[in-house]
């Protein structure tokens, strides 16, 4: 009976995950890609060494997302970096059969500040669903997370802050008003993260919780 609920608990956790990492490529590739706004995180700059260095995103963003997940191996567990994995791997499939299959098209750009705060909302979720299942979308959610867990700072704003210096970065390569709606987006989302991410848990509070996994292993979940 354990055994049971213990599978039926890791496949609902892992539905989850896939429907968080389907609502974030549905929503970059819908609204953000068809209307123009930018990127942050690693993906930004990853077109940021693009531009400067001459560097494929397909390198950089390998070069940046493999120390964090050695990183998170280490004080997040096994368990969470899988999970990490899973939703990396399905954000490849989702976006690209969208990318080849789907005849959806969302135009917003006489009214961008809708497309940010759309983006905004339903990236924010998305990643929000994510972290709550115990796994993150890429290298920069995990790093985020750290930096929230050891710092005692929200995640949102952590994610906030870090998007918002890669995009002020990007104003190398991109439009001055796609990045700042890209900003827009951001905010929003990072406010939506905090909020899933928080909602019905106890206040975060500053405690080095990173160094706190070196004495206890940690399942890496977030629920």
């Amino acid at each position: 009976m354990r055994n049971h609920n213990y599978g039926v608990n890791v496949l609902l956790r892992l539905t989850v995950i896939l429907f968080g990492t389907f609502l974030l490529a549905f929503t970059y590739y819908h609204i953000n890609f068809q209307n123009h706004l930018s990127e942050g995180g690693f993906v930004g700059l990853s077109l940021l060494g693009k531009y400067v260095l001459g560097i494929s995103p397909s390198i950089s963003t390998l070069l940046l997302d493999v120390p964090v997940l050695l990183i998170a191996w280490m004080f997040k567990g096994k368990a969470f970096v899988c999970n990490t994995f899973v939703s990396v791997g399905a954000f490849t499939i989702f976006y690209g059969l969208m990318e080849r299959y789907s005849g959806l098209v969302i135009n917003l750009q006489d009214n961008l500040a809708l497309a940010a705060l759309l983006s905004g909302v339903l990236t924010g979720l998305g990643a929000g669903i994510i972290l709550r299942s115990g796994g993150a979308s890429g290298g920069d959610d995990i790093l985020s997370l750290l930096v929230s867990e050891w710092k005692g700072i929200k995640v949102g704003t952590v994610f906030i802050m870090m998007d918002v210096i890669v995009l002020a970065l990007s104003l190398f390569y991109m439009p001055v008003k796609e990045t700042m709606y890209t900003v827009m987006a951001v905010v929003v989302a990072g406010y939506v993260i905090t909020f899933t991410t928080s909602l019905g848990k106890p206040k975060l509070v500053k405690a080095p919780k990173i160094q706190s996994t070196l004495r206890k292993p940690h399942d890496g979940t977030v629920m």
